[in-house]
């Protein structure tokens, strides 16, 4: 029976139909709305909210519908399943014309979803999301979203007053995916799904694959077109190639978006002024790459985004995602590398996140001795689940194609590699060999690399990996994980470990700052000072340097020369090129002003020097894997901390020695072997005046050079006598002939 007296005769499962309508359950909308055959009768069904009345608007004319009882679901008959139509709906204050989502296909189908099924798909951003289009003539937005658990789902947005009963999605067959398309939805509307889970609870989550957000504290997704990018040619990937290759000289300015420079008012500075400023800065610096903090959305400010929600959208924080794709654009315009902190290691548990996303552990274990990280409070992916394998290799191609970076710097690989991290006995699940290794994740891993160096010539794939996994940039095919890069931990540990220490205790650790030449031809190296070694009650990098002022900063600058000459690529955080005094905090611009002082400005130049001398000396950057491109002058000189090595050129035909006095005691007349016979002329010393040294002189003419004499010295047949200054770094440039000019 009906539930009102009308010129129609429904069936009693209208009734049914209506309360899942009104409740938000409705699993199969198309069974419910559009077209629907009643006893015989072709009648089309509406289901308009607020509204005062509808018609339907055929080609042959216009029908009022009938409302169902009080409620708003509308009914208006017609010939076939087939009559085109569209629905005119008069609300209190407004009449608005459109077509009806359930009168026109999805846009998707079970074909377009079946690499995503099998975790394969390299580009499922193209297929889930929010995505304008053009459907039977008809413009709109098409949205989709996978959630195979949940009983129902919708879309709600400012296009329909946030109302989850308005737009629900229609499952796209088997495939775990909903989706709808909805005419007329304008571009930068606010979005979020409502999904009604099997243990009915309503969740209301943001777009995994939404390409931007609201910025935080809000949290809705944002209906946007991908950014436009101008092509790129195929010079720029021969010149990506050149720069990112393991014979470059890679010198990476680590920057945080949020705090290297703010505006006025603390406010931050938008992607566009930070082309503006940045970009120069570090041209000038002579950096070769900068890398960015993650900049892929995140609601809380103190996760400096390694706590993700959106990890399609650039951070709303510093502008809309044309304005990221411009940053990204002037980047390359200045031959300046861009890398991005990406973070698939781990997610936090918000509850428009990802956690719990469709009632049940979707993207995450539900084991929490496999799904949940104790140091973090995140919830680790579950990497064996093929869906999520498609999202994270999309999302990873995503940033390098759609924007054009040079790679990808993947955070906390470590913790994704060990089944075991920072878990006592009892808190993991070993493997199925009974091992603690994350075999979902190490194959996840190497699909990734695999994948993003097969679409990306040229590109950098560089893990944050802490431990001893052998063969992290070996090749996938000879079973590496096939990173391009690597971050050298050891090394980072062991010389700040060092160079804590008062110099008179240095004499007892000096194979701290030798060790790392025992492994470091192992893998292709990246020697990192990050932001990891500035926070949490660490300090400043120059205050962790013993003895006064003058000392800090002494130390610190022979650090740096002892750094830049050692093999591996160079990456120093924002703030370490001037020694800043204060640890980071990210909620404030770095201490600029600190440059009124002759100290910090010397350090800044000699940053920049070491930068433009690595950069120009073959022997300082391409023979980094190679042993023969490093040996030991006299590496076991404790009684003074000094350190002598040689660093050559590839083809042997440039060489540069290196010294290091790590005590504030000056040297004259102090012996250092040599590899070979000729001139050798002073490329750099920090303990020039012009850094802030004490301008102890190295030699006597340090522009014209000094011989080499024929005085064995240790293991080498060479020799010559210098005065190293207090806690100095020296380059020395080897010329074959007495007259010969520098060949870089």
């Amino acid at each position: 029976m009906a539930r009102s007296a009308s010129k129609f005769e429904y069936p009693v499962n209208l009734d049914a139909a209506l309360a899942a309508l009104e409740q938000a359950r409705v699993g199969e909308p198309r069974q419910l709305l559009g077209h629907q055959c009643i006893e015989g009768t072709w009648y089309i069904l509406a289901f308009k909210p607020g509204a005062e009345s509808l018609a339907v608007v055929l080609a042959t004319g216009t029908i009022q519908a009938e409302r169902y009882g009080a409620s708003a679901l509308f009914l208006a008959p017609c010939t076939s399943q087939f009559e085109p139509y569209e629905l005119q709906i008069r609300y209190p204050h407004l009449t608005r014309q459109e077509a009806d989502p359930f009168s026109l296909p999805l846009g998707l189908n079970a074909g377009d979803l079946y690499y995503f099924r099998q975790g394969q798909e390299q580009q499922a951003q193209r297929h889930l999301g929010a995505h304008p289009m053009d459907i039977d003539g008809i413009q709109g937005v098409r949205f989709s979203v996978w959630a195979p658990n949940a009983q129902a789902v919708s879309v709600i947005g400012d296009f329909n007053h946030w109302d989850q009963r308005q737009h629900p999605l229609s499952r796209v067959d088997d495939t775990g995916v909903w989706a709808i398309f909805i005419p007329a939805v304008p571009l930068g509307s606010c979005y979020k799904f409502s999904i009604f889970s099997a243990l009915g609870e309503h969740l209301v989550k943001a777009d995994p694959y939404a390409l931007a957000m609201e910025k935080p504290p809000a949290t809705a997704s944002i209906v946007t077109a991908a950014p436009r990018l101008t092509p790129l040619s195929p010079d720029y990937y021969e010149q990506r190639s050149e720069r990112n290759a393991i014979d470059a000289p890679i010198s990476i300015y680590e920057v945080h978006l949020g705090s290297w420079r703010r505006g006025d008012n603390n406010a931050y500075l938008t992607y566009r002024q930070l082309a503006e400023q940045l970009l120069p800065y570090v041209e000038d610096m002579g950096f070769t790459h900068i890398q960015l903090m993650p900049v892929s959305e995140y609601p809380f400010d103190g996760s400096w985004g390694y706590q993700g929600i959106g990890l399609f959208a650039p951070s709303s924080r510093f502008g809309s995602a044309e304005d990221f794709a411009y940053f990204c654009e002037r980047c390359r315009a200045a031959g300046i590398g861009l890398l991005l902190d990406w973070v698939p290691g781990h997610f936090p548990g918000d509850s428009h996140g990802l956690a719990r996303f469709d009632g049940t552990h979707l993207y995450e274990h539900a084991d929490t001795r496999q799904g949940f990280h104790p140091d973090w409070h995140t919830y680790i992916y579950n990497y064996e689940r093929q869906e999520v394998r498609s999202f994270l290799v999309s999302n990873a191609t995503y940033w390098l194609e759609q924007y054009g970076v040079d790679g990808l710097r993947v955070d906390a690989v470590a913790s994704m590699l060990y089944l075991d991290y920072s878990r006592e006995n009892g808190q993991w699940l070993a493997n199925k060999y009974g091992g603690r290794e994350n075999l979902g994740a190490i194959d996840c891993l190497q699909q990734i690399n695999s994948v993003c160096y097969a679409r990306n010539k040229g590109i950098m794939m560089v893990a944050e990996e802490s431990t001893a996994w052998p063969g992290v940039t070996n090749s996938v095919e000879h079973g590496g994980l096939g990173f391009g890069y690597k971050w050298n931990m050891g090394w980072m540990n062991d010389s700040l470990k060092y160079m804590q220490l008062d110099p008179i205790y240095r004499q007892y650790h000096h194979h701290e700052m030798t060790f790392s030449l025992v492994y470091a031809f192992s893998e292709n190296f990246i020697l990192p000072l990050s932001h990891d070694e500035v926070v949490h009650g660490k300090g400043s990098l120059l205050h962790k340097m013993p003895g006064d002022l003058w000392q800090k900063f002494a130390n610190l600058r022979a650090y740096y020369g002892f750094m830049w000459a050692h093999p591996g690529k160079k990456l120093l955080f924002m703030g370490g090129e001037f020694a800043q005094h204060h640890e980071w905090n990210h909620d404030m611009s770095l201490q600029w002003d600190l440059l009124v002082h002759d100290s910090h400005q010397g350090i800044q130049r000699w940053v920049r020097d070491l930068n433009q001398v690595y950069r120009q000396y073959r022997a300082l950057h391409d023979n980094d894997r190679d042993p023969n491109g490093f040996t030991w002058l006299d590496g076991d000189n404790s009684a003074h901390s000094i350190f002598s090595f040689v660093r050559t050129a590839r083809d042997g035909a440039q060489k540069v020695v290196c010294v290091h006095n790590f005590t504030p005691q000056v040297h004259h007349d102090f012996r250092v072997p040599l590899p070979e016979s000729g001139r050798y002329r002073v490329l750099l010393n920090s303990d020039d005046e012009g850094y802030g040294g004490s301008g102890v002189a190295v030699i006597a003419d340090e522009e014209v050079g000094i011989d080499a004499e024929p005085v064995p010295w240790l293991q080498e047949s060479y020799s010559l006598q210098l005065s190293l200054g207090p806690l100095a770094s020296i380059y020395l440039l080897w010329e074959r002939e007495v007259d010969a000019v520098a060949n870089p």
